[in-house]
């Protein structure tokens, strides 16, 4: 059953969730949430593009309602969204996968969980009884590649997500300046940061200090901050190409799809390699500052392969109207990150559920608002 739309009056929209984030966690953690990379261009562009996009009323049409509901990879969920993969998300607020993937389950969103979460894949498909989805960073490693492909499938997880955009890691100078580089460091200025937001360290105190619950599994015992770094950038080589794609291609059995696409040339190979969908995404502007925004890489793209495969996109969507915004633009589905890290880093458990109704409510009015009763409809209404 479908959970209806309800939310609290003092957060009606995403800029009130950001704020009250902003005020119960730790600069760090909001700085590490909310930052891009080098002088925040693109990401500042994802969202300022995306809102240039303007639709369509239609205020004399004959109208019987809205439906939300979207059919993605042979699952019909109940609205046209989802939750983007997120790393270190215990870090922005404890618990906050489990708080995250339990919303999910409850509206029959998707989730993606990703391999530098802070919940392990077992956990996230216990809670959503096996429908999240999962996102590989590629592991230098085959056989440790292998086994967390294993994982996954094991777990039931329906759709594996493989991470194109990561080939080295985005320079973001407020994560260097705050310790969060790698290797992480702990300095008094954020302890002190941390003795002024009580109820976050309470929270991690109960829940523990957050590590890749993945990929515990697969690190040396006793290992320090600094020796994590060296280990984390030996594991992961994130450059993807046919050749690394083709034995994960033969393993998974479940529905596969390339996240990071960025340029027609890209999404033509995805295509040739029997990717089942992409996802069009500039990893939220925390990887190329110089490049495109996510809107103006999709466009063309949705134009050239909508009919061919499944096209989604994330990076820059905050808001419902945003949302109605990138399906006109050609996206059958839309994926959300930081505006859900907002939700629950202000309202902590409630802060899924409370997202997830925010932009159902927002996305009906839009519906409503020009007439359009499916959001299969959306790209008849872009101006």
């Amino acid at each position: 059953m479908a959970v209806q739309p309800t939310y609290k009056s003092s957060h009606p929209g995403i800029d009130d969730l950001r704020e009250q984030a902003k005020r119960n966690i730790p600069r760090f953690a909001f700085e590490y949430l909310d930052g891009g990379c080098n002088e925040d261009v693109n990401l500042i562009k994802n969202t300022t593009e995306l809102r240039s996009v303007e639709l369509k009323p239609y205020y004399l049409q004959n109208f019987g309602g809205t439906d939300m509901r979207t059919e993605l990879f042979g699952h019909v969920y109940d609205a046209p969204f989802g939750i983007a993969p997120v790393g270190l998300q215990g870090l922005i607020w404890p618990n906050s996968p489990e708080i995250l993937a339990r919303a999910a389950h409850r509206h029959n969103v998707p989730f993606i969980l990703s391999t530098v979460s802070t919940s392990s894949i077992e956990r996230i498909s216990e809670i959503t009884e096996g429908k999240a989805w999962f996102q590989l960073y590629h592991p230098a490693e085959p056989a440790i590649r292998d086994h967390v492909v294993q994982r996954a499938a094991t777990a039931g997880c329906p759709v594996l997500v493989l991470l194109s955009d990561v080939p080295s890691f985005g320079f973001r100078p407020r994560d260097i300046r705050n310790g969060l580089a790698m290797p992480p460091r702990l300095t008094a200025k954020n302890i002190m940061q941390i003795m002024g937001k009580p109820g976050w360290a309470l929270r991690t105190l109960i829940h523990g200090q957050p590590h890749f619950a993945t990929m515990k599994q697969y690190m040396p015992k006793g290992m320090s901050m600094k020796q994590l770094g060296a280990y984390m950038n030996k594991t992961f080589s994130g450059r993807m190409n046919a050749d690394r794609i083709a034995p994960i291609r033969d393993q998974w059995k479940g529905k596969l799809v390339l996240k990071g696409v960025a340029s027609e040339e890209d999404a033509e190979m995805a295509l040739r390699l029997g990717f089942d969908g992409i996802i069009v995404s500039n990893h939220g502007g925390r990887q190329l500052d110089a490049g495109q925004s996510a809107i103006r890489s999709l466009e063309p793209i949705a134009a050239k392969f909508s009919n061919k495969m499944t096209v989604m996109m994330d990076s820059g969507i905050r808001s419902g109207p945003d949302i109605a915004r990138t399906l006109a633009s050609g996206a059958h589905f839309a994926f959300l990150g930081r505006t859900f890290m907002y939700g629950v880093a202000a309202l902590g458990n409630e802060g899924g559920d409370h997202t997830i109704s925010i932009l159902k409510v927002q996305l009906q009015q839009v519906m409503e608002q020009i007439c359009c009763a499916h959001t299969s409809a959306f790209t008849k209404h872009k101006i």
